[in-house]
């Protein structure tokens, strides 16, 4: 029943416990997997998530979401861009623990897996797990640089897979109203949850080569994105 939430833990914590096995910072395939990702994320936001979040005719939805997307640029500032794969490395003589970098991080992937308590499960789950596939990596990556332990870099990676499963639960709970009487707010928490995902998608999108310039592979693994969520939008009318 719920194969999506072990689906979006497995990708986030074996993408980060494969920086054991890849050295250096030049993943080609990685970055494909991340244009794919993102393409398929922005896709869904537009022809899914954002029809439903005004379904209840709710005008300060569209506050929300802006304010989602400010908050997600707020959270970079701590974050360091590892919600897109980027890996700013500070090495340190010393063990020092990215701690901005944790929490923001845990912060977005507890939000990015909100939207799975609405629906569209199978739609969302997957570009979700394979944009935590190099954004695990890229922490794996960080806090190896910062001389973390082997046994606290998985746990702390584990900490980070975890979160997405947490906020479909939360999500979960407030949408069918056990959580207070946050239900009458639920189209506005993910109005939040939809900007992240525009930030995200489209930071992704614009960086998507040098120059903010696709090459041919990027441009494929893009439009691969857009036409599988568009083909499976087209498929429920």
């Amino acid at each position: 029943m719920y194969w999506y939430l072990l689906l979006l833990f497995l990708s986030a914590f074996l993408g980060g416990a494969a920086v054991f096995l890849f050295k250096g910072g030049n993943h080609k395939q990685l970055k494909l997997v991340l244009s794919f990702s993102g393409a398929y994320l922005f896709a869904i936001t537009v022809l899914h998530l954002i029809p439903d979040a005004y379904h209840g005719n709710d005008h300060m939805v569209g506050v929300f979401i802006l304010g989602g997307f400010i908050f997600q640029i707020v959270l970079e500032q701590f974050s360091d861009g590892i919600e897109h794969g980027h890996m700013h490395l500070h090495q340190h003589e010393k063990a020092v623990f990215p701690l901005g970098i944790m929490v923001s991080l845990c912060l977005h992937g507890f939000l990015e897996g909100m939207p799975l308590a609405a629906g569209y499960k199978e739609e969302l789950v997957f570009g979700i797990a394979l944009h935590h596939i190099p954004a695990a990596f890229a922490l794996g990556t960080v806090l190896l640089a910062n001389h973390q332990s082997r046994g606290k870099t998985l746990f702390f990676i584990a900490l980070f897979a975890v979160m997405a499963p947490l906020g479909y639960f939360v999500s979960d709970a407030i949408s069918s109203g056990g959580i207070g009487n946050l239900q009458r707010y639920f189209n506005r928490i993910m109005g939040v949850v939809i900007g992240i995902f525009l930030h995200i998608s489209t930071t992704i999108l614009f960086e998507a080569g040098p120059d903010h310039k696709f090459n041919r592979r990027k441009l494929i693994a893009v439009l691969l994105g857009v036409g599988i969520a568009l083909a499976s939008f087209v498929a429920e009318l």
